[in-house]
C-alpha cells in the first residue's frame, strides 16, 4: 500500500495542497484527475520526494517515509515518469536504457525494453533526441519495466501524442497493471483513465474533491466540468 496522509505542500509560502488523502492499493491502477492548476503535478512531486510536505505524511507499507530522498523510494520500489520527454537526449536509446538497467542486468534490461515497445529495438543506435515525441515517450516508460518497480506514477504521459501511439503507451499500462505493479495515472484522456482505473481521486484546487470507483463517475460531465476537454 502506497499512501498519502492529510497532505498539505506548496511553493515559496503558496499554498497548493490542502489535506489530500490518497491511497494506491497493491496491484491496482488509480486515476488522478482534474483541472489545470488542481494540484496534481505538486502531489505526484511530494510523492516521489522531489517536494517535501508541509503537514502530512508519506507512507509505503505502513512504513513512515516522509522527507526520505527520490533515490531512497527509487530503492522501495517507487517509480516516476513525469510530464515531458524524460529521455538524456544526446545519448543513444540503447545507452538511455542501460542506464535504467540494475548492475549486471544490462542483456535483461534491454529485452524487458523491446518487449514492451518492439519499435525501441530498430532503435538502439539512434540518438534520442532525433526520434519522434511518441518514440521519445516509449523509451522514457520502458524504465517503469526494466527497474520492476511496485508503484509506478506517471504524469500526463499521452500528452500531446498521435491516437495509435497513445493505444500503444495504454496497452503498455495495462500491461504493468497485469504484472501487478500499482499504477497513480495523470491523465488527460478522461474516458480512458476511467476504463482502466480501479479507483479514482479528483483533485480541485488542492482538495480531494471525490474519491470512488470509476462507476460512480460521469465521464463526459468530468470532462466538461473539470478537465476541459471531451477526451
Amino acid at each position: 500500500m502506497f499512501e498519502l496522509r492529510n497532505i498539505s505542500a506548496g511553493y515559496s509560502g503558496t499554498q497548493v495542497l490542502r489535506g489530500v488523502n490518497l491511497k494506491i492499493p497493491a496491484s491496482s491502477v488509480v486515476a488522478l484527475l482534474g483541472p489545470n492548476g488542481a494540484g496534481k503535478t505538486t502531489l505526484l512531486r511530494v510523492a516521489t520526494g522531489l517536494l517535501k510536505p508541509t503537514s502530512g505524511q508519506l507512507l509505503i507499507d505502513g512504513e513512515d517515509v516522509t522527507g526520505a530522498a527520490p533515490h531512497k523510494l527509487v530503492e522501495k520500489g517507487v517509480c516516476h515518469v513525469p510530464e515531458g520527454r524524460g529521455v538524456f537526449r544526446s545519448l543513444s536509446v540503447r545507452d538511455n536504457l542501460l542506464l535504467q538497467a540494475v548492475k549486471g542486468d544490462q542483456s535483461e534490461a534491454l529485452n524487458r525494453a523491446v518487449t514492451a515497445f518492439p519499435r525501441l529495438g530498430e532503435r538502439m543506435a539512434q540518438t534520442a533526441g532525433t526520434m519522434s515525441g511518441g518514440e521519445q515517450q516509449m523509451l522514457a516508460l520502458a524504465r517503469a519495466y526494466i527497474q520492476k518497480p511496485r508503484f509506478i506514477l506517471l504524469d500526463e504521459v499521452s500528452m500531446g501524442l498521435a491516437p495509435k501511439v497513445v493505444d500503444e503507451i495504454f496497452a503498455f499500462l495495462e500491461m504493468l497493471a497485469r504484472e501487478g505493479a500499482s499504477l497513480l495515472l495523470v491523465e488527460q484522456y478522461v474516458t480512458r483513465a476511467l476504463a482502466a482505473a480501479d479507483f479514482v481521486f479528483l483533485l480541485n484546487r488542492g482538495s480531494v474533491a471525490f474519491a470512488g470507483q470509476p462507476a460512480e463517475i460521469d465521464a463526459e460531465e468530468l470532462a466538461e466540468r473539470y478537465v476541459g476537454a471531451g477526451h
